[in-house]
């Protein structure tokens, strides 16, 4: 099959080709949903060297998945699950290494050091307040307002990639808002 071919084929019969071992389909996978794995990568762990790292363990995750794969959701739901299960896993061992280093009355404090250099290198505009206070909410609220405010996806769509009923997806961020607000007044 020709280049031109693979940029016109559709998604189930990349992952066919894919299954069957044909690497220059999966090449195409990537192509197509690289950007959308780093902004999602990006929104959850921020721009950082783990963030890239996440992102290619995405794709390799995938491609060891792709035979479990049953096509009942879009094959960029699907990776998007990943990209945000891979970035929680992250967020998990960050918390497991900084606990090494803070006795449990001084975690909440570990967010803090981090966002005190954002902002000393960031400035004090209103994007990066945002971003900051984005940092500062629990992970599933953070995925929550990340694939719905940001990445902007539909309720169900959310509730979908996160295999979670809609109700928990308007729940969690509706409390994500609440704690976004408290947040932000905190932090101007």
């Amino acid at each position: 099959m020709a280049k031109y071919d693979y940029i016109h084929s559709d998604d189930d019969e990349l992952v066919k080709r894919t299954i069957e071992g044909d690497n220059l389909a999966f090449s195409e996978i990537i192509r197509r949903y690289e950007n959308m794995v780093a902004r999602t990568v990006k929104s959850m762990l921020g721009d950082i060297q783990q963030a890239e790292d996440v992102g290619q363990d995405t794709f390799i995750r995938l491609y060891k998945s792709l035979k479990d794969f049953r096509g009942d959701s879009k094959l960029s739901t699907y990776i998007q699950r990943i990209a945000i299960n891979q970035s929680l896993n992250e967020i998990r061992r960050k918390k497991r290494f900084l606990s090494l280093f803070f006795q449990s009355d001084d975690k909440d404090d570990m967010s803090e050091i981090d966002l005190e250099a954002m902002n000393e290198e960031e400035g004090r505009d209103i994007k990066s307040y945002v971003n900051m206070a984005i940092s500062k909410l629990e992970p599933d609220f953070r995925t929550v307002v990340i694939l719905r405010s940001i990445q902007g996806y539909s309720t169900k769509e959310t509730a979908e990639i996160l295999e979670v009923p809609v109700g928990t997806v308007l729940s969690r961020l509706s409390r994500a808002k609440e704690q976004l607000r408290e947040l932000l007044k905190e932090l101007e």
